[in-house]
């Protein structure tokens, strides 16, 4: 007779199978911690961007085994680990200053700006008007200009005053294939055969462009002063980053709770994770300190109440419009099903709505539409009113500059420099004269099918399809614009989506270790487009087979 198994038991087995799950996902989430606090103590951008993509990648990797592991957990675990592990992941920012980009020394510039009764968009940074705000740690001297994003600025006045001269005109900025210089770079580089005199020490800033004025809207300069306001004196950016952390956690917690409501709540809390311990927000919202975290936090809270709070979902949106201009483009996901011709379907979205959870009663399209358009657009009114009453300058700042210089004008060669409209170039290699019509006609068809077949109890799958849509037609180079893209898939769950922030790192990072760049940032973006084909193409026969069982 055969020597009979050894069995175990029933109960023990279970044990075995409930812990499993959790110590694999621990695992991973610890892997993912340690390699971001590794990837953030080295200063690879500049020196080998090459190894930073593969830290990138490595996190990436990580990342998509954890979100596809928290799946097999009930919603009350998930939402722990979620929540523990979106912590986790961003305090690994914190560890080092800004890596990739200089935007945040900006940030506190405008803050300090505004902090001594000024108007950030009245002057430059290199104006002489503002050189008594000075210091060595966002314009240093001498030998500390030796290095990268440093950019020269005219030397400091003897006897500096803040009276308030004409403001200056924003000075254009020509797009080069590297990183801006100030239009005045002139008289801060003088001609080699005047050399300054020997006493002359250089002078140069941490911040970018810093002979035109400040892009950023209302809402992130009142950031920017409250951080200034809140911060310790001497300290540097980590005031800064720090806010970057608690916005992204804020912002996993209302995905969290918009999960609660949710028809599927384990399914939903397991797609917050998609924000929660992606890569691209430790690297951009937290050690970066981009302002765009702010912005989307915002525009996720007012893309959760839209569909039973019209007015307050439309004044976050328009919150959310003031920090950053980019999260107008879910306006039109706010607005899904608006010319639905059959009536509207019951509130699908949530799983028991509640006293405050009830929808919205039906309305014609008319009044919904003034319900949400309305209070934003008075958001972004009022937040530039107290700035168009103290400047002396346009509030619009640098935007139309900023415009050009990216490559987003009829004709602008800079488009080539920039590789924007990479997929339409694959069509035809010159599209600046032709592509802003074109992309404009797409658009307009994606926002009138949102419009027409749209979900009004989803909205953010309407606003995601129109970010996807345009992101993949003008291909930006800024992988931290795309986190508003990673926020919309934590609320849809359509991960596809998520290879346009790995195409904004190729283009923006990766691009930078080959000698010609410009095909590695399309190839990023092509991948995506074909990823996000591939979903809707398996969605839509996931669909029909369901159609042809009932």
């Amino acid at each position: 007779m055969p020597a009979r198994a050894r069995t175990t038991p029933p109960a023990r087995e279970r044990t075995a199978h409930r812990w499993l799950t959790p110590l694999a996902l621990a695992t991973l989430l610890g892997s993912l911690v340690a390699v971001l606090a590794l990837t953030f103590r080295g200063d690879d951008f500049h020196t080998a961007p090459g190894t930073l993509s593969r830290w990138y990648a490595i996190a990436w990797a990580l990342f998509a085994a954890a979100a596809w592991t928290v799946r097999r957990l009930g919603a009350r675990q998930a939402a722990v680990f979620v929540l523990t592990g979106s912590a986790a992941v961003a305090a690994t920012g914190l560890l080092a200053p800004p890596r990739t980009s200089t935007d945040a020394y900006r940030y506190a510039w405008d803050g300090r700006v505004q902090a001594a009764g000024i108007s950030p968009y009245d002057h430059a940074p290199e104006d002489p008007a503002l050189a008594p705000l000075r210091d060595r740690w966002l314009f240093p001297r001498g030998s500390a200009c030796h290095g990268p994003d440093r950019a020269p600025v005219r030397p400091t006045p003897e006897r500096p005053t803040l009276e308030r001269p004409a403001p200056e005109r924003p000075t254009p900025v020509h797009s080069t294939s590297e990183r801006p210089t100030p239009g005045a770079a002139p008289r801060a580089e003088p001609d080699p055969d005047h050399p300054p005199s020997a006493s002359a020490e250089p002078q140069c800033t941490r911040l970018n462009r810093p002979s035109v004025h400040t892009i950023y809207p209302p809402a992130a300069e009142g950031y920017f002063l409250l951080v200034h306001r809140s911060a310790p004196s001497g300290s540097t950016l980590l005031p800064l980053q720090t806010g970057g952390a608690l916005l992204s956690v804020a912002t996993t917690a209302v995905l969290l709770a918009a999960a609660r409501r949710r028809r599927d709540p384990r399914l939903a809390t397991a797609r917050a994770a998609l924000w929660a311990w992606c890569p691209a927000v430790p690297v951009e919202a937290v050690n970066n300190a981009h302002v765009d975290a702010l912005g989307v936090l915002l525009t996720v809270a007012g893309l959760v109440a839209v569909p039973r709070r019209r007015v307050l979902g439309g004044a976050l949106l328009g919150a959310a419009t003031a920090t950053k201009l980019l999260p107008a483009v879910t306006l039109p996901g706010a607005l899904s099903g608006l010319l639905a011709t059959a009536a509207p379907k019951p509130l699908t979205a949530l799983k028991r709505p509640g006293p405050a959870g009830h929808p919205a009663p039906p309305t014609g399209p008319i009044r919904r539409a003034a319900a949400i358009v309305l209070p934003a657009t008075a958001v972004v009114a009022l937040g530039y009113l107290p700035y168009v009453l103290l400047s002396h300058s346009s509030v619009l700042g640098y935007l139309t500059g900023y415009v050009a210089e990216e490559g987003y004008e009829t004709g602008s060669t800079a488009a080539d420099d920039k590789n924007r409209y990479a997929l339409l170039r694959l069509l035809h290699p010159h599209p600046e004269t032709w592509a802003l019509p074109v992309i404009a006609v797409v658009l307009l068809v994606v926002v009138a099918r949102v419009l027409l077949r749209g979900d009004p109890q989803r909205p953010w799958r309407g606003a995601l399809v129109v970010t996807g849509a345009a992101f993949l037609l003008m291909t930006p180079g800024y992988p931290w614009y795309a986190l508003l893209v990673v926020a919309l898939v934590a609320l849809d769950g359509r991960w596809e989506w998520l290879g346009l922030p790995l195409a904004g790192v190729a283009q923006y990072v990766t691009a930078r270790a080959v000698d010609d760049g410009a095909w590695v940032g399309t190839l990023g973006y092509a991948v995506a487009g074909a990823a996000v084909m591939t979903g809707w193409a398996l969605r839509a026969r996931q669909a029909r087979k369901a159609r042809q069982a009932l």
